[in-house]
């Protein structure tokens, strides 16, 4: 089957999945400081109508402007009342029609804590076990697993799963909208991801997880999906307006899409259409009701939608990157902005589809709740979230950390290269400078590290990173939680092996470095035996292909197909069997990195090229992308050798350079 080629930004997808982030605790001990706190502080929380709306008034009129958003829906609830339910600027900018609270979004990734909250319905029915291997209740579906250890839903909910590539289910475009594809007939052409790490090991977050997991319920139910959440969730909650699929009706209320300029889109679908990791759509009305019962430990208007049990599992967070730092629930609940909760215990979850985001936030022990969705995909969300918290549920000051010292020998077990384990693109180093640990990636400056304790380190930014363990003491993975990069918040990043070493690559090779670097992340490697072939050369075909993996973005169903195509045709003459030229690589890399001219770097190319290729040689020799033996003067000017073929060794450093951790002058 053909892949889709996906039109999110970056950014976006990341968000419409991660929100934008193993040890088990009942809420009510995880919390009981916290109350301690929150009493001390006299907290007040939302409370009076006319002031939550005349806030939110001031706060939407602001951030909307801010982040160019054309329409959005607020709705509050608290103590099982609706404070606010309203829509601000339009859902038709074109058309003039305003949002309200009937105006209908697509919440993205939202539609995974309904799809928890199905699966937590089968198990208070008896027909799921959280902690049985899941091909159980998938009617004959296999899933890949390479660990020995089987995967359960408990893993999958909270994103656990120890998948390899948990977005290649993921698929979305226009021409989705009007057509109908089963699960059942998506699964059955369509390849799983594998099971390459132990489930429950580290959080990595999951949209084919969420895609079986709501394909469990269909099985164990005896019920298809999209009816199962009509009857037994949509109908009993009075939701009237939200679906599992964008059903003509509610086509013709929902809000237009736009880009970052504002600029109008069309509306995308997914497959299959029924999915049970990103399809519902839904109300300001609706989400109102389902923030009631989530309020309600599972009752609405007396009924019981779903146990206290379930929905004390749905709150409390299962999975810490360390004990200070939760990270998922068992109801697709995350902590994205735990460090703007103020102290509070709040679960989020946010989503997107391409010009629509979303976000809930649920506050349960002050029974706070409410949703937003807007028809752009800025991260309006977060203001939003910061200022809601610094005016309802102000923090006070807390005294800074104590800050530990790391010797030199200490140091070793963390330093090395580490790749994220969904955003496989985002590469991270960590050395030791001057009586510190070092971490530098190609989105951020290079910054130090201080020690809170031996496996949690803060950046100068304040922003933690915690370091995991094996039981041999060797570091095996991180997690950044960060809100300057969402790329890190979306999983934890893996230690690399680079130790692998070449018979013909010296230890005193200026190439080296880059050589070590490739052949960890599995970009390029061995030509034969134990030898590297540094001065061998490449065919066409085998750079891009060496391109791809450095990318990292083959996971995204339908992205490597996309950039094979957009590669192949920015060279002239291309052919996958003929010789590669230098010219021809930076012009392919510049193809898929798109950077801009560096500011601060101006240089002036002194031999001749192809007048296809000058702009992408300039452009990233400014940007210090260029092989060790070519040297940028103090003037600028460079000798490239535009038309000489390509040698391995310049590969490895052209690409480790361009796709690696190396911080460059301009993002």
């Amino acid at each position: 089957m053909k892949m889709a080629v996906q039109k999110m930004s970056l950014t976006v997808f990341l968000l419409s999945t991660s929100l934008i982030t193993v040890c088990t605790q009942p809420l009510s001990a995880m919390e009981s400081n916290q109350t301690a706190s929150i009493a001390g502080n006299n907290i007040k929380g939302p409370l009076d109508a006319k002031e939550v709306e005349a806030f939110a008034d001031q706060l939407f009129a602001e951030k909307m402007e801010k982040f160019n958003v054309n329409g959005s829906n607020f709705v509050v609830i608290r103590d099982g009342k609706v404070l606010v339910n309203k829509g601000y600027g339009f859902a038709d900018k074109e058309k003039k029609i305003p949002v309200d609270k009937d105006t209908v979004f697509q919440i993205g990734s939202v539609t995974k804590t309904f799809t928890a909250m199905a699966v937590l319905q089968q198990v208070d029915a008896g027909k799921i076990d959280l902690h049985r291997n899941v091909e159980a209740y998938l009617g004959g579906v296999k899933i890949p697993n390479k660990t020995g250890k089987p995967l359960t839903l408990y893993d999958m909910l909270t994103y656990t799963s120890g998948f390899d590539m948990p977005d290649i289910t993921t698929f979305t475009g226009p021409q989705y909208v009007e057509q109908y594809i089963s699960m059942d007939e998506f699964l059955a052409k369509n390849n799983l991801p594998t099971v390459t790490r132990p489930p429950g090991e580290v959080y990595t977050y999951d949209n084919t997880a969420f895609l079986l997991a709501g394909y469990a319920v269909e099985k164990a139910s005896g019920i298809p999906f999209a009816q199962y959440m009509d009857e037994k969730v949509f109908k009993p909650l009075e939701m009237t307006s939200s679906s599992v699929r964008s059903k003509p009706e509610l086509l013709k209320r929902m809000a237009a899409h736009y880009g970052p300029t504002g600029k109008p889109q069309p509306t995308e679908g997914v497959m299959p259409t029924v999915a049970p990791d990103g399809s519902i759509v839904s109300t300001g009305e609706d989400m109102a009701k389902y923030l009631i019962m989530q309020m309600q430990n599972g009752k609405f208007n007396g009924k019981e939608i779903v146990s206290q049990k379930s929905m004390e599992m749905m709150h409390s967070f299962q999975i810490f990157a360390e004990k200070d730092i939760p990270v998922t629930t068992v109801g697709g609940f995350e902590n994205l902005y735990r460090e703007l909760a103020n102290g509070q215990h709040v679960v989020f979850k946010g989503g997107n589809m391409p010009g629509h985001s979303s976000l809930i936030v649920l506050i349960p022990e002050q029974k706070t709740a409410y949703y937003m969705s807007y028809n752009n995909d800025s991260d309006m969300r977060s203001d939003i979230f910061k200022e809601f918290m610094d005016h309802y549920f102000p923090e006070k000051e807390k005294a800074d950390p104590i800050y530990l010292p790391l010797s030199e020998k200490d140091a070793q077990k963390y330093i090395g290269l580490y790749e994220n384990t969904r955003a496989y693109w985002l590469r991270t180093s960590i050395s030791y400078e001057n009586g510190s640990l070092m971490v530098e990636d190609a989105t951020s400056r290079k910054q130090k590290l201080r020690m809170i304790h031996p496996l949690l380190f803060v950046n100068e930014e304040g922003s933690k990173i915690a370091f995991k363990e094996e039981k041999n003491g060797n570091i095996k993975y991180f997690y950044y939680s960060t809100l300057n990069n969402v790329s890190h918040s979306v999983a934890y990043s893996q230690k690399m092996d680079r130790k692998q070493t070449y018979s013909d690559v010296s230890d005193t090779s200026s190439y080296k470095n880059h050589i070590s670097n490739v052949s960890a992340l599995s970009i390029m490697g061995e030509k034969k035996g134990s030898k590297f072939d540094p001065t061998g050369t490449m065919t066409q075909g085998e750079f891009i292909d060496a391109l791809i993996k450095a990318r990292g973005l083959y996971g995204f169903a339908g992205v490597e197909e996309n950039d094979r195509k957009q590669v192949a045709a920015s060279i002239p003459d291309f052919n996958l069997l003929s010789p590669i030229s230098r010219q021809a690589a930076v012009v392919m890399i510049q193809t898929l990195k798109q950077l801009e001219p560096a500011a601060t770097s101006k240089v002036t190319l002194q031999d001749t090229a192809d007048a296809w290729a000058k702009d992408a040689i300039t452009t990233l020799a400014s940007q210090n992308i260029v092989d060790p033996d070519t040297k940028i003067s103090a003037d600028g000017s460079f000798t490239f050798r535009a038309k000489d073929s390509l040698k391995r060794q310049e590969a490895s450093a052209l690409i480790d350079l361009a796709f690696g951790y190396h911080s460059l002058p301009i993002k």
